[in-house]
């Protein structure tokens, strides 16, 4: 089993370079996770509690789970990823992700390259890069389009986690990345070269 992570700010297209690598080797061969179904469950407080909370920090995902699913699908076992509802910033209670074992998994997340001991999970490490300008604007559409936000509430939002968040945690963790893809889904060559890195996996020629 090969596990890919692929890091990078918000809006950045990591989702994008995740779904595009997908497609070039057929769903049937590759186990997509989102980091975001892991943040760590607070259904146990109010909905401004909740609210309140910084979902921006490293702290705020619940990386023992995930790392525990990911020693599942390296011990061919199925796992099941909480599903996370962003509308009210808490876990499903009804609905899990059934995550099934497979040649290659692909883990996405802002966070996928901050935490140590994820880390030594991955096979290979990615970051997808993007100018801050580019990845704030994809950021407004995608919460005003899919997670109900307000204009007021994601500024409010990037000034006081985003972008501090970003710059003390996301942006240092380029480090650790054996790729960088600037310019996200849009960068074909990036694409291409990760794909291939992976086909070679799949045919068993890894190593040569």
């Amino acid at each position: 089993m090969l596990i890919i992570g692929i890091a990078g700010g918000t809006g950045s297209g990591k989702t994008t370079v995740a779904r595009s690598v997908i497609d070039r080797l057929g769903t049937g061969k590759v186990t997509f996770i989102s980091q975001d179904n892991y943040y760590k469950d607070h259904s146990h407080l109010s909905f401004a509690e909740r609210e309140s909370i910084n979902y921006d920090h490293p702290f705020a995902f619940d990386n023992e789970l995930l790392i525990e699913h990911l020693k599942c699908l390296r011990e061919d076992k199925t796992a099941y990823a909480p599903v996370y509802d962003f509308t009210v910033h808490a876990r499903s209670t009804t609905e899990t992700v059934e995550l099934k074992p497979n040649n290659i998994v692909i883990i996405e997340g802002l966070h996928v390259l901050s935490d140590e001991n994820l880390r030594d999970m991955l096979d290979i490490k990615v970051f997808v890069d993007a100018d801050p300008d580019v990845r704030i604007l994809r950021r407004v559409l995608r919460d005003i389009e899919e997670r109900g936000r307000s204009i007021q509430s994601i500024h409010h939002q990037y000034l006081s986690t985003v972008k501090p968040m970003h710059e003390a945690f996301i942006e240092p963790s380029k480090k650790y990345a054996d790729l960088i893809i600037p310019e996200g889904g849009h960068n074909e060559v990036g694409i291409q070269l990760l794909s291939i890195l992976t086909e070679k996996h799949l045919y068993n020629d890894w190593t040569s």
